[in-house]
Parts: structure tokens; C-alpha cells; sequence
């Protein structure tokens, strides 16, 4: 891989993570226009991949610094020692963090029980990831137009996070996209648009964590001085992209729909069936 390559994967990996078209679907696609996906050994993209996204897990840390500083204060202060409360008197900050920690359980179990499922050639196939853009798309649109958008943060409950974190599950299978599942969910169940986006972006935060340095640690026995320069280029570019991405993310979708995804998934969906067939 060169480093233009590196800097392109990090830019599509950026912006893709959080628009909900699927981060893994494209990075997948650039992979094989790039003829960079090794067929004998599939699991090192999805290392790659998966150590990349560290850098939009950056992205996050900084956009939401000050939400994040103030789940994690008022969760350890309101669940641990004297001043501990009951979870109906805790402030919605702190119920935010068990929210968080409740909707990541499903994606952890399913995460390890199908890992070499997602580790091998089936999460590459370009069909699959097709069919999957295509799918949700139409499910997303279904949302969109039977949606209430009620819902503040504060509204979510704990019923709410676990249907969204066993959406979040399905991201394991490119084409879908985090976002796009959990969004779609928040959607069905009656959350805000741009309040979807929001709890998608920090229920992501432990699932990319630990994949991300599960997948590094295991690549270290085979990553050289020349690999782990390009991936920190990429994991930079990440970053940078991937907090404009949030920026851009939120604010359209205080006024707009998703409906301009939707099709450039259905759009993307046909001509990846079409180009690899």
C-alpha cells in the first residue's frame, strides 16, 4: 500500500464511518479496485480496517469532549460510593453512560461468537456488500417515512439502547454500516434524527475501542515499520475526516432526511452488482 492509497482509505474511512452509506462496504471496495485485499489472507484487512477506525474514534473523543467528560464524572459519581442513587434519581448523563454500556453488551457477544466469520471472505464479497446497501437503504426509507421523531435524549430508555445496540450488531456485516443500523432503529422508535445520530456516535465508542486495539495487537506479529507508518497515516486522515464528517452529520440532520442516502446507497448497491458480476 502507498501512501496516496493510505491517505484516500483514510479519507473514505473518515467520512464514511458516520454518513450512513458504510465505512467497511467502500474501504472493501476501494480495497479490491486497489487490488489490496489478499484472498489467502482476508483477516488483515479486516485488521486494517479495524485499526483505522481508531482515528474516527478520535474524531469522537474530540467532537463530544465535553458530553463524554461529563458521562463518564456523573457516572462514577452517582453509581459508586456514598453519594451512589438509584437509577431513576441519576442525571441523564449518567443514565447516558448505562445506556451506552447496556446497548454495547449484544455487539460484544456477537463480535467474539462470529469472529471468524467476519474475519474470512464472506465480509469481502462484493455481493454481499451490494445486497446490504440495497437492503437497508430500502429499510432506512421505510423508517424515514413512518417515523414520529419524538424522542430527545433524554427520553431514550434502556429497552431503546438494546434494540439499537443489537442493530448495531448487524455493522458487522459490510454494506449495512453502524449508523446507518442504529439510526434506523432510533428511527423506528421514535427518536430525532440528529438525537439518533448523536447516540449512534457514542454507543460506537466501545465497540471501535476494543476492536480496534484487539485487531492491532493481534497484527503486531506480522506488521513491519513500513505497514505501521502507512496505518498511522491513514488513522490520522481518519480523524480529521471523520470529525468533519460528524460536523456535517448533525447539523444536516436537524433540518433534513436521509433520504439523499438512501439513494446513494440503492445508486452504489446497482453499480457494484453490475461492475463485479
Amino acid at each position: 500500500m502507498t501512501i496516496i492509497e493510505a491517505i484516500i482509505l483514510g479519507i473514505i474511512q473518515g467520512l464514511s464511518e458516520f454518513i450512513p452509506i458504510s465505512s467497511t462496504a467502500h474501504l472493501t471496495l476501494a480495497g479490491h479496485l486497489f487490488n489490496l485485499i489478499d484472498p489467502s489472507h482476508p483477516e488483515r484487512w479486516t485488521a486494517f480496517i479495524a485499526v483505522i477506525q481508531l482515528g474516527t474514534l478520535a474524531a469522537v473523543f474530540i467532537y463530544f469532549s465535553k458530553d463524554i467528560k461529563s458521562i463518564i464524572s456523573n457516572y462514577f459519581s452517582e453509581n459508586i460510593g456514598k453519594n451512589r442513587k438509584s437509577f431513576k434519581e441519576q442525571s441523564n448523563h449518567s443514565k447516558l453512560g448505562w445506556l451506552i454500556i447496556i446497548g454495547s453488551l449484544p455487539i460484544g457477544l456477537f463480535g467474539f461468537l462470529l469472529k471468524d466469520l467476519i474475519e474470512g471472505t464472506f465480509t469481502k464479497s462484493p455481493f454481499v456488500i451490494a445486497t446490504m446497501l440495497i437492503l437497508v437503504a430500502i429499510i432506512l426509507f421505510i423508517a424515514e417515512k413512518t417515523a414520529k421523531f419524538k424522542k430527545d435524549m433524554n427520553k431514550i430508555s434502556i429497552k431503546d439502547s438494546l434494540f439499537v445496540g443489537f442493530a448495531q450488531c448487524l455493522a458487522l456485516i459490510p454494506g449495512t454500516t453502524r449508523s446507518g443500523a442504529t439510526i434506523t432503529t432510533g428511527l423506528f422508535l421514535g427518536i430525532k434524527r440528529d438525537v439518533a445520530a448523536r447516540f449512534s456516535f457514542l454507543l460506537s465508542i466501545p465497540a471501535i475501542f476494543a476492536s480496534g486495539l484487539y485487531e492491532f495487537y493481534k497484527s503486531i506479529s506480522y506488521i513491519n515499520s513500513q505497514d505501521l507508518f502507512i496505518i498511522i497515516v491513514a488513522t490520522i486522515v481518519s480523524a480529521i475526516s471523520g470529525y468533519l464528517s460528524i460536523a456535517f452529520l448533525l447539523k444536516f440532520l436537524k433540518t433534513k432526511s436521509t433520504l439523499l442516502f438512501i439513494f446513494y446507497r440503492i445508486v452504489l448497491g446497482l453499480v457494484v452488482l453490475f461492475y463485479f458480476s
